[in-house]
C-alpha cells in the first residue's frame, strides 16, 4: 500500500485588520509573515484540533536556534498582532 500526502497549501487566512504585513505560504498550515520591508516577523499556524484558539504564532529565536510559540490565538488578526508587538 502505497500512502500520499496532500501537500497542497491551504487558503490564506484573511486578515479583516490593516497589519502591514505579508503571508506567505510556508507549509501546507504555515505562512511566513514579512513586514513592508521584507522582514520575516515570525510564522502564523493553523491547527488542527483546537477549535476554541486554532492559530499559533512563532518566531525564530537565533541564540537558541529554534522557534519559540509567542501564543494561541481564536483569530489571525491576533496571531499577526502578537508577532508584530512582541518584537
Amino acid at each position: 500500500m502505497v500512502a500520499t500526502l496532500d501537500a497542497t497549501p491551504e487558503a490564506e487566512p484573511q486578515l479583516t485588520r490593516a497589519h502591514g504585513v505579508q503571508l506567505t505560504p510556508a507549509g501546507r498550515r504555515q505562512w511566513r509573515v514579512t513586514d513592508r520591508a521584507g522582514l520575516v516577523v515570525g510564522h502564523l499556524m493553523r491547527v488542527d484540533g483546537d477549535a476554541d484558539r486554532p492559530f499559533r504564532a512563532r518566531r525564530f529565536r537565533p541564540s537558541t536556534r529554534a522557534f519559540v510559540e509567542v501564543g494561541a490565538f481564536w483569530s489571525a488578526d491576533d496571531a499577526v498582532d502578537a508577532l508584530r508587538f512582541s518584537r
